[in-house]
């Protein structure tokens, strides 16, 4: 903690290293659930659980503010687990290790979890303060924001009374998010059947792809480590004629696969390594702007079993022909993606492989168009397609009153021009409307980068000044 305890805004940072003490990946959240109602109980806070573990903390209104509406803080408790290369953390038992660099703080070659656990500290921070002015307020926390919205999906109305919900899960100080896109999964099997072949055989492994977020990132065109070894694969299938007998790539459906690896046997050994060697080349050049740390690793291992031919050829020519990335451009917004797909996670199971593909849209026909077509392909390669975790777009509401408030409380306070926008992301917004119809909503954050990555930081004097605008946004509101 000696390397947060000074750094303002103290209390903020203060829950935010308490927080980072506590493992808190998506689907173990009980521990971190339970520290929350302890917070509340040990403050004589009004305070409810539900069985997905969303906590719910009521505050009183100060002086003065007692007769006017409720306000709601809310955030996520959950956190994207991920660790770069040689990283010996782990996510089910240590603490986040912190490093301060200046204006950053980062994690040491892990995820921060700055993403979302800065809301949740803003709110605590809050809760634990008595120097101010509020209203009456509610600190809704959910779990498995990261993986499906599951807390979202299980709340409801019950225990909430607010008015006007501030959701503190966006990424870029002074834009504050008025709408965002809906989205599933879809998930394609494949039966898997091996038989007896041995010989020696290729490994093919892809790393150093800066990955990201799979809907802040997705504009920036990165490379999919599954898609590029489709196309590797699919090359050396075509000149070579290869079987696969391993595959595995990517590790959360929100999140660019940064790396992925295959093991094929072959009789044209050479060959082979010398098609490797060409596309690499053409891969490397393709991509030099945006993932300029790509590499592409062959070695030599023994096979002793592959994929049958039939179930071979179906899953690269899937892999190769399967969408990816953006697919239409917001006609209302520019800039903005309207509809997209990340072909996130492939991994074998004990009689299947799977593929966890995640879909974006803020348009619901655009979404429907985008599953149709993983569908239809999944049946073309023999294979089939289920859609899971579907989730709602967050519509814009033009009569927002807590948006135009925002946006004056920050310009008044930092002389700054705010930016009013929408997200082609999943916000719990969409979710939490369907269940608080009258309740006005609008997102925000501090700075925060490379989330859902091994790079994840987030910057101190954003916190800051986030800080400043959210006790002042909530003195305004009387």
């Amino acid at each position: 903690m000696s390397k947060l305890q000074n750094i303002e805004p103290q209390k903020v940072f203060h829950w935010f290293y308490e927080l980072n003490q506590i493992p808190r990946c998506s689907g173990n959240e009980k521990k971190i659930s339970d520290f929350l109602v302890n917070f509340a109980k040990e403050r004589n806070l009004e305070a409810f659980q539900d069985e997905a573990y969303n906590v719910i903390i009521k505050k009183p209104a100060t002086k003065g503010y007692e007769n006017t509406d409720t306000i709601i803080i809310q955030g996520h408790m959950d956190m994207v687990c991920i660790k770069g290369k040689g990283s010996k953390h782990d996510f089910t038992k240590d603490p986040i290790e912190m490093l301060v660099e200046e204006d950053i703080l980062r994690a040491n070659n892990t995820t921060l979890g700055g993403d979302n656990g800065i809301a949740v500290a803003y709110g605590l921070a809050i809760l634990d303060a008595d120097n101010f002015k509020h209203p009456p307020l509610e600190l809704l926390v959910t779990t498995s924001e990261e993986t499906g919205m599951d807390g979202a999906h299980a709340l409801t109305n019950k225990h909430l009374s607010g008015k006007i919900l501030l959701n503190i899960d966006s990424e870029e100080e002074g834009v504050f998010l008025v709408s965002c896109a809906g989205g599933a999964n879809m998930i394609t099997t494949f039966n898997l059947e091996k038989e007896k072949k041995s010989g020696k055989g290729l490994e093919i492994i892809i790393s150093g792809l800066k990955g990201g977020h799979s809907g802040m990132e997705i504009v920036k065109q990165r490379a999919n480590a599954l898609k590029l070894l489709g196309r590797i694969l699919h090359l050396c299938n075509e000149e070579a004629n290869i079987r696969l007998s391993r595959i595995h790539g990517g590790t959360k459906h929100n999140a660019i696969p940064s790396d992925s690896k295959a093991v094929v046997l072959t009789e044209d050994f050479e060959n082979v390594k010398k098609l490797i060697d060409s596309i690499t080349k053409d891969l490397k050049e393709e991509y030099r702007v945006e993932d300029s740390e790509l590499n592409i690793e062959v070695q030599e291992v023994s096979v002793d079993e592959v994929y049958t031919k039939e179930i071979s050829d179906n899953l690269i020519d899937y892999i190769m022909i399967v969408p990816d990335g953006v697919q239409y451009m917001s006609k209302d917004i520019e800039g903005l993606v309207q509809t997209s797909l990340n072909n996130a996670i492939i991994e074998e199971k004990e009689n299947s492989i799977e593929i966890t593909t995640s879909v974006r849209s803020a348009s619901s026909s655009s979404l429907r168009e985008i599953l149709n077509i993983l569908s239809v392909i999944a049946k073309r390669t023999n294979a089939r397609a289920e859609e899971s975790g579907a989730y709602p777009a967050w519509q814009y509401d033009k009569d927002s009153k807590i948006r135009d408030k925002a946006v004056e409380v920050y310009e008044e306070l930092f002389d700054k021009k705010a930016e009013v926008s929408a997200i082609h992301a999943g916000l719990e917004c969409g979710l939490l409307k369907e269940i608080l119809p009258d309740t006005d909503m609008i997102s925000f954050g501090p700075n925060l980068y490379d989330v859902h990555t091994e790079k994840e930081y987030l910057s101190i004097s954003s916190v800051r000044r986030v800080w400043e605008f959210l006790v002042k946004l909530l003195e305004s509101l009387k």
